[in-house]
């Protein structure tokens, strides 16, 4: 099988590049990959060519504007990057009757309520992050091509900055945090996307019925709060300089933070659907971020 994946150098990409390459012969592409094989998602028609110069039999789309703020001054560019380019790959493969992988986002809710939410519930997106987000979700699915579309949430890695760096960078150097308490969500490490994802496909490219649009997050939830606290306590309990108090970890409201793009305050999503079609169990969210602690601690 022969694999294009484009958005190499982000999060779940270079996670990909591990994860897929056991399936075929692997054609890894970013946005500064040297000529023939550059993808230029600022001209998302261009793509269309990659994809015939490559000739693959899957494309793993791992490329997006998720600067989520920042889209809300820049919407054409994100449309471009999160609508219009995964629209172009998408007919791409169904022209070459490929598979195509594409990762969405708990940004196409719109966060209401506490339950966990399906792959068929209602969307409504606050953001134009998410607006293109649904958007090419919904160019994928017009363009008739065999798909798997996993939704995630909350994504970090060891590679590059997260949450967790910022919050024992803050750690070390304040003696106290206001840290945002009610939204909730599964932070999700980019190496159990690109796991699941390899899984995923050898089932689907053996099974097309299973072809469709899946939720894939980590096991269990926490607020943003939850999360520093644990990320706080790991590392001084694992010997590292950590100067404020657990009781001065603060828990604040959404509105403490005011931002240009609006975040889902329940970004919840049920994997039921995912567990049940590739027999798989999604581990709980903080054996993954342990796990990534003690690759960027060397605890």
């Amino acid at each position: 099988m022969k694999i294009l994946l484009l958005g190499c150098k982000g999060q779940v990409g270079w996670e990909l590049q591990r994860a897929l390459a056991p399936l075929g012969q692997l054609t890894a592409c970013d946005c500064d990959t040297p000529a023939p094989h550059c993808a230029d998602f600022g001209a998302p028609e261009s793509l269309a060519g990659l994809v015939d110069r490559v000739q693959p039999d899957l494309i793993a789309n791992a490329a997006a504007h998720t600067a989520v703020d920042r889209a809300e001054s820049e919407p054409e560019l994100a449309r471009a990057i999160n609508a219009t380019a995964p629209g172009v790959l998408a007919r791409a493969a169904a022209a070459r009757g490929a598979w195509l992988l594409h990762f969405s986002t708990d940004y196409v809710f719109d966060g209401s309520g506490s339950a966990a939410r399906g792959e068929e519930a209602a969307t409504g997106p606050l953001s134009v992050y998410g607006r293109t987000k649904l958007e090419g979700e919904e160019a994928i699915r017009a363009s008739g091509c065999r798909h798997l579309i996993l939704r995630t949430s909350w994504v970090y890695a060891a590679r590059g900055g997260n949450f967790a760096r910022t919050m024992l960078k803050l750690a070390a150097e304040r003696d106290e945090l206001r840290v945002i308490d009610d939204q909730v969500g599964a932070p999700t490490g980019a190496d159990l996307l690109a796991d699941v994802s390899a899984h995923a496909l050898r089932a689907a490219c053996a099974d097309p019925t299973l072809a469709g649009t899946y939720h894939c997050v980590a096991g269990g939830e926490t607020s943003w709060h939850g999360y520093a606290r644990f990320v706080i306590e790991w590392a001084r309990a694992h010997g590292q300089a950590v100067k404020v108090a657990p009781e001065a970890i603060h828990a604040v409201a959404t509105t403490a933070f005011p931002t240009p793009a609006r975040r889902p305050l329940n970004s919840r999503l049920s994997t039921a659907k995912l567990q049940r079609d590739f027999g798989l169990v999604l581990p709980p969210w903080q054996g993954g971020v342990e796990r990534m602690l003690r690759e960027v601690l060397g605890a």
